[in-house]
């Protein structure tokens, strides 16, 4: 991309934003701070929960970012995105929990309005900026005219899987100052600047507290059935928002010496089928909706890594994309929109837990993001 004057930085109110907005103003680079703010007050927490993006502690973080900003000497804007928020990611995990899948939230929020409507509401509301920063462990590399994520020269603090929907378009206007960055380093660079935020604990949560039930308080789910793998009763379950696939802990029951894991949730039934841990491996899965990176380079099946979640190694992989025929055959709207009709990933080795409603994220030998898909189902050979 042609070399960025002025940089709107999202700032979180954490260590890793606060330094991607020093770095790049240390460069020389026009830097504003930009922060969404999401939290309404609609949802009821408990006071004192421990710290997540969403939750009564965003008033501290905002406080937090407009003393940062005093520092740095750089102008500082808030953008309302509650009601976005509440429609497109707390709708959207919501609404995947009451139907047997497990959501990740921070994936359609970096999409819908991190790298969305923050944006584009702030350029509407008349600030202007030639490209977005944040404080992500990820890199940006180009490849034959095509923008691709890449990987973190960390991995323990790789982000691109939260990432993979950006497309080409969107990482042209895109900076990851932290990139090629340890979590020591960054931490180093705001000791030596006197930040307040240099020690400050991460947050990992989707909530305060960690508890979902709250989003659930005007929709209570309905209590059912957990069975084996053979239909059989063998106790009842709280609502099927309250479990994902791999859970060994807080299912409430125990049959002999075996443990019991949560193998899948049949929403149709509203039924919570567990069984032993033999039971959670795969051989692939399935995904209706998958985006590549570059789809007109999409011929046939090919060979990739992928991960089926945040913290997991790629595992090598066969990959089939849902495009009859081959080049010449791939519609006009798949190249402009960096869309598939589907994906079929077979593992070289079986995995465990594979989640309907988590991502999987593909990637290349080096590193690059070829592309990602919400799964639908996992498959046995």
């Amino acid at each position: 991309m042609n070399t960025p004057q002025r940089v709107a930085v999202g700032l979180s109110g954490g260590v890793d934003s606060a330094v991607a907005a020093a770095i790049l103003k240390d460069k020389g680079f026009e830097v504003f701070g930009l922060t969404m703010k999401i939290w309404s007050g609609a949802v009821k927490i408990q006071e004192g929960a421990k710290h997540a993006c969403y939750g009564p502690g965003e008033e501290e973080d905002i406080a937090a970012c407009e003393r940062l900003c005093a520092q740095l000497g750089i102008e500082y804007h808030v953008v309302d995105l509650c009601a976005e928020y509440e429609a497109k990611v707390l709708d959207y995990f919501r609404s995947e929990y009451l139907v047997g899948r497990t959501p990740n939230p921070c994936i359609v929020c970096n999409r819908e309005l991190k790298f969305g409507f923050l944006c584009s509401r702030a350029r509407q509301s008349g600030l202007a900026f030639d490209a977005f920063a944040t404080g992500h462990y990820a890199r940006i590399e180009n490849v034959g005219g095509i923008n691709y994520l890449k990987t973190a020269s960390v991995a323990a603090k790789d982000q691109s899987y939260f990432l993979y929907g950006l497309d080409s378009g969107r990482l042209s206007e895109i900076m990851f100052p932290l990139g090629e960055l340890t979590k020591e380093e960054v931490r180093d660079i705001a000791r030596g600047l006197g930040l307040e935020v240099a020690e400050k604990a991460e947050s990992q949560d989707f909530i305060a507290g960690g508890d979902y039930s709250p989003l659930f308080s005007d929709r209570e789910p309905m209590p059912g059935d957990i069975v084996t793998t053979d239909g059989k009763c063998v106790g009842r379950h709280r609502g099927l928002p309250y479990y994902t696939i791999g859970q060994r802990r807080g299912i409430g029951l125990s049959l002999g010496a075996e443990a019991l894991y949560v193998l899948s949730l049949d929403a149709v039934n509203n039924r919570v089928v567990v069984g032993s841990g033999g039971g959670l491996f795969s051989e692939g899965l399935e995904s209706a909706d998958f985006r590549f990176q570059n789809p007109a380079a999409i011929c046939g099946p090919f060979r990739a890594r992928v991960k089926i979640r945040q913290n997991q190694r790629p595992v090598d992989c066969l990959v089939t994309p849902h495009v009859a025929g081959g080049k010449a055959s791939i519609p006009d709207d798949l190249r402009a929109g960096d869309v598939s009709r589907g994906a079929r990933i077979e593992f070289d080795i079986a995995q465990r837990a594979v989640a309907p409603g988590q991502s999987a994220v593909l990637y290349s030998e080096d590193g690059r993001v070829l592309g990602g898909g919400v799964i639908d189902s996992a498959f046995k050979l």
